[in-house]
């Protein structure tokens, strides 16, 4: 990176996180550069004539007008290969333990720059025998597989834009994760060989054969969620709520006991304490499917928010981009960001130095399609390549709208997109009953498809049972009013049962403790069981009454 071309590459202007460079002797939108002395890992994201906009996800602090800036050819892309599951990555895939090595502080050093995935790593490599000499390798084809951890057996595919005659496939052994395992004639071309690792661009959606239906829920183990509000598998929620209502919890929550193979927990801008606390606590806890450390199937990506505010939008596209390689194994994967407020804020400080014309809030227009690109790359799908594969890919984001507006752009634009909105209630969380979802402002589009599933699964009493503690609850809420006027004694014994029986629903089933070792996780059997005992005592108690039985006899005084 010496060469007459880069040295006359120089900064012009500086203006927030961005920088303004004249003298490369071509732009490419996306490409990845680096500035000044130092190297700091910037991205072109506009280009003017023979100026370039550089975004850099490092400070800034120190750069000068007529700095250097080197170009590297490409544009900003993930590592995908073995090393990933386990990792925990800042919002560019740099690796914090290895950040952690080369820094000379308690502190991210500038322009360190560090391999994603371990160079010096041997995985041992078993190779898929059904591939023999002169098979016509395609994107997407299983090359063999790697025990990545105790609990996930990675497979090796080709990368999607490979095609070719396969000439050799290393046999079973130890290799980098840069060693050649493949030698394979491209067609028309000279030959080319295939390590077990291959860099994809986040900002693009990796090619899949087919978007399929989803057709059965993302188990979480959370009874307000499963019964109330589900999600399937390939689905997209949200997660809206002010500060203080328990939006990061109801995401470990998530995290911890989802049925998903894959996690990929992304703190993007929020507040430093928190992102630490998931960093100490996630490699301490057991996965309650495998027993293993939950470690095992996961993968963190820690953007804080005194972090520079460019690399929060790389962080969520990372993010993405790694749970896509996990889906194009076959893997049910759970991508879950906190939070999107943080990422459309730095869409909006970018958009303010591009002197990019506001729309509502100062939000920029682009916003709702930046959006859209993001939740609509979940879903069920048949991947490409060979043997047949399908995978998953779940989206939930919280969401953090200042003072609890859901009106505000980016929840508005949200609920545009997802199909699941568990929508947060200061009330509740005030009255310390979390998970403070409420549930007559939240939905989910997949109640039909969860109850065709139940039907399937021998839960045939699924939807009767939700359909009847939600009309519990509609009608409690009509009483409320009346109770605040004449307290609930004054009512008839039938609408004085009711609130009873609400209160039951709400104290005993809806709230849940997140760190009680027995109630943070309910299995599905278990919440049936405690839903037909709640309805059996209101449909008992329905004919006491109409048995002229007096209500406090039921009531208890």
């Amino acid at each position: 990176m010496t060469n007459s071309v880069e040295e006359r590459a120089r900064i012009v202007s500086i203006r927030g996180s961005t920088v303004e460079v004249k003298g490369l002797s071509s732009y490419r939108m996306g490409e990845i550069t680096y500035v000044g002395e130092e190297r700091l890992i910037g991205e072109i994201i506009e280009i003017e004539f023979d100026f370039a906009t550089v975004q850099v996800y490092e400070p800034l602090e120190g750069l000068k007008i007529t700095d250097p800036v080197y170009p590297s050819g490409k544009s900003l892309s993930a590592e995908l290969g073995p090393g990933l599951l386990t990792n925990i990555f800042d919002g560019i895939q740099r690796p914090l333990e290895q950040i952690k090595k080369k820094s000379s502080s308690s502190f991210i050093g500038r322009g360190i720059q560090v391999n994603a995935l371990d160079r010096e790593k041997k995985w041992l490599f078993e190779p898929n025998k059904e591939l023999t000499k002169g098979h016509i390798l395609k994107g997407g084809d299983v090359l063999g597989f790697v025990q990545e951890t105790d609990t996930i057996a990675s497979k090796i595919i080709t990368p999607p834009d490979t095609h070719g005659e396969l000439i050799s496939l290393q046999d079973k052994g130890e290799f980098r994760i840069t060693d050649p395992i493949v030698e394979f004639k491209e067609f028309g071309k000279k030959k080319s060989e295939l390590s077990m690792m291959h860099e994809w661009p986040v900002r693009v959606a990796r090619p899949f054969q087919k978007k399929l239906p989803v057709r059965e829920p993302l188990v979480t183990g959370q009874r307000i969620i499963d019964m109330f509000f589900p999600i399937a598998k390939g689905g997209t929620a949200a997660i809206p709520g002010g500060f203080g209502t328990g939006k990061t919890v109801i995401q470990h929550q998530l995290s911890k006991w989802s049925d998903a193979n894959v996690v990929i927990y992304i703190g993007c801008g929020e507040r430093g304490n928190e992102m630490t606390d998931v960093l100490r606590e996630f490699p301490k806890l057991i996965d309650p499917h495998t027993q293993n450390p939950l470690m095992d199937r996961t993968i963190l990506v820690a953007n804080v928010s005194n972090m520079p505010v460019a690399a929060r939008e790389a962080s969520i596209y990372m993010g993405i981009t790694m749970a896509e390689y996990f889906r194009d194994q076959g893997l049910n994967v759970l991508l879950t960001a906190d939070s999107t407020s943080r990422w459309a804020e730095a869409l909006r400080e970018i958009a303010g130095q591009l002197e990019e014309m506001p729309v509502e809030e100062g939000y920029p227009a682009y916003l709702g399609s930046r959006l859209a690109n993001f939740y609509e790359r979940a879903g069920q799908v048949v991947t490409i390549g060979s043997p047949y594969r399908e995978g998953s890919i779940n989206i939930t984001a919280a969401v953090s709208p200042p003072g609890g507006d859901f009106s505000e752009p980016v929840t508005a634009n949200t609920k545009r997109f997802v199909k699941t909105f568990w929508g947060l209630d200061p009330k509740l969380a005030n009255r310390k009953h979390f998970p403070s979802i409420n549930w007559l402002n939240s939905y989910s589009g997949y109640v039909d498809v969860i109850e065709e599933w139940a039907l399937e699964s021998g839960l045939e009493d699924w939807g009767r049972y939700r359909q009847e503690m939600f009309n519990v609850l509609q009608k409690d809420e009509e009483l409320q009013h009346i109770v605040e006027l004449i307290g609930s004694k004054a009512l008839p014994a039938d609408e004085q049962l009711i609130i009873l029986v609400a209160d039951i629903i709400k104290d005993g089933f809806l709230q849940q403790s997140a760190f009680d070792p027995v109630d943070s996780f309910c299995p599905i059997e278990k919440q049936m069981k405690m839903m037909k005992l709640m309805l059996l005592f209101h449909s008992r108690a329905e004919i006491l009454i109409k048995n002229r039985c007096p209500i406090s006899l039921i009531l208890g005084f």
